[in-house]
């Protein structure tokens, strides 16, 4: 039987206010623990929460970009569990009457546009950190203990529901790429998944293809990596396929993925929404957005990635048009002139390679390298491309440095290497023609990386040959 992957996710943006929803402490990552910390966000008795203004407006003009529909009336509720990183016994969040629902947010792709329902996105405040002692990588795997660090207790925070549309890992992965950075160019959220400031949980289950029904899902939780949250995926897939067609059901429930043994041992059962006895927040008004307010957020969005990912992808294809945008290096594109699919390249190969950040580097004096490439050498090309974030880089001092192409400097070179590989040559003139790039490594050592490799090939094929 043939099996189609159903996937879908809840994505977790702690917003980028001053402050905490609810209070007046400080948000931020950082602190000593438990520093940043309040009666309120502690919930002390008497204590009442105020709802924080702009995570308000954060919140609508991440829906709008979402294409979600702004709620004329919103609800905040309680949502009711234990666990120790939550100093009220509940959650202030939205259930039933979010801020933003019934959004599409494309994702383009080589076959079209991935079309992926947002259920809703809605505010709630973030739950405290837990924090596991003794075991690898601070994973509860093998804790000894926890700890708890109520500095984050109390952060807006949105959760992005997504409807059940993706399906296969890699069509997670690009969505979750894209949508972050959705949010970091909004400026609603630094969205760094090393510090927490996004998270999501993954839900997957299998079916046989061809089928619209939906088996019972697993949910793979606080993934914080795209590439963990893919592995994460294909395994969990394997693990149900092997279930199903051993005779078995799989069972609902949350697992914590480990990517250092790439497996996914179960925390608890599965929670449905009457687990967590939902009733609205009797500190807390509806919230009722005027249309005014939205109408302002929605003239204030910018050109979306997936708009900039189609413009470029006339140019430079798609794959590289996504890589650009995605990790930000497309406005600096924008700006160097030259071939565009060759700067394209160049951005996404050698100048990520080399760490430079793309908003510190002169648009023109890199299209100027660019343009030379093909004429200096390549570690005179890799030694520019580093020092072009520095402060005052100029293209002129690299571009002095040509290539040697001159046969008659490169033939006594040549010469000396191939009498110096007796052996490798004979393998490669019986067949081994893998070694010619042994060869052309052999050449540029000794000219000090200053010869023109596309030449030395060419060179030594012609006496290999002979």
């Amino acid at each position: 039987m043939s099996w189609e992957p159903v996937i879908g996710l809840e994505i977790h943006v702690q917003l980028k206010t001053r402050t905490k929803l609810f209070c007046r402490c400080e948000s931020g990552f950082g602190a000593a623990e438990n520093a940043r910390t309040c009666p309120v966000c502690l919930a002390h008795p008497g204590t009442l929460p105020v709802p924080n203004r702009l995570a308000v407006e954060m919140t609508i003009q991440l829906g709008l970009a979402l294409g979600c529909e702004v709620a004329e009336r919103a609800v905040f509720h309680r949502k009711n569990y234990f666990y120790p990183d939550l100093s009220k016994g509940y959650q202030i969040s939205q259930y039933d009457e979010p801020l933003c629902s019934g959004g599409r947010f494309s994702v383009p792709g080589p076959a079209g546009d991935l079309e992926v329902g947002i259920v809703r996105a809605h505010l709630e405040e973030d739950a405290a950190k837990n924090v596991h002692v003794g075991g690898a990588e601070g994973r509860i795997g093998g804790a000894t203990r926890t700890l708890v660090d109520f500095n984050r207790g109390g952060t807006p925070l949105v959760e992005i529901v997504t409807g059940p549309d993706l399906h296969s890992a890699d069509e997670a992965r690009r969505f979750l790429q894209l949508l972050r950075q959705t949010v970091v160019e909004l400026g609603v959220s630094d969205a760094e998944m090393e510090k927490g400031t996004l998270r999501f949980d993954v839900n997957v289950s299998v079916r046989p293809r061809g089928s619209s029904e939906l088996r019972t899902r697993t949910e793979l939780k606080n993934m914080n990596s795209f590439a963990f949250a893919a592995k994460g995926i294909e395994r969990e897939l394997e693990r149900q396929i092997a279930i199903y067609e051993g005779g078995g059901e799989v069972v609902q429930e949350t697992l914590h993925f480990d990517p250092s043994r790439e497996s996914a041992p179960p925390l608890r059962s599965k929670e449905e929404a009457q687990d967590y006895r939902y009733l609205p927040e009797p500190d807390l008004v509806p919230l009722a957005p005027p249309v005014e307010l939205v109408e302002r957020l929605r003239a204030s969005l910018p050109e979306l990635p997936a708009a900039r990912i189609r413009r470029l992808a006339a140019d430079v294809g798609l794959e590289l048009a996504e890589g650009l945008v995605t990790s930000g290096r497309d406005a600096l594109f924008d700006r160097v002139p030259g071939d565009r699919r060759m700067v394209a390249n160049v951005l996404m190969n050698q100048l990520a390679g080399a760490g430079v950040d793309p908003t510190s580097v002169d648009p023109a004096e890199l299209g100027k390298l660019i343009e030379a490439r093909g004429r200096i050498p390549r570690s005179v090309f890799g030694e520019a491309l580093a020092s072009s974030g520095e402060p005052g880089f100029t293209a002129e001092r690299y571009l002095g440095e040509a290539a040697i192409s001159d046969a008659s400097a490169l033939d006594p070179v040549i010469e000396r290497v191939l009498a110096a590989n007796e052996a490798q040559a004979a393998a490669y003139r019986a067949g081994k023609e893998g070694l010619l790039g042994f060869f052309v490594g052999q050449v540029l050592r000794e000219t000090g990386g200053k010869a023109d490799a596309r030449v030395v090939s060419e060179r030594l094929r012609e006496r290999l040959q002979a």
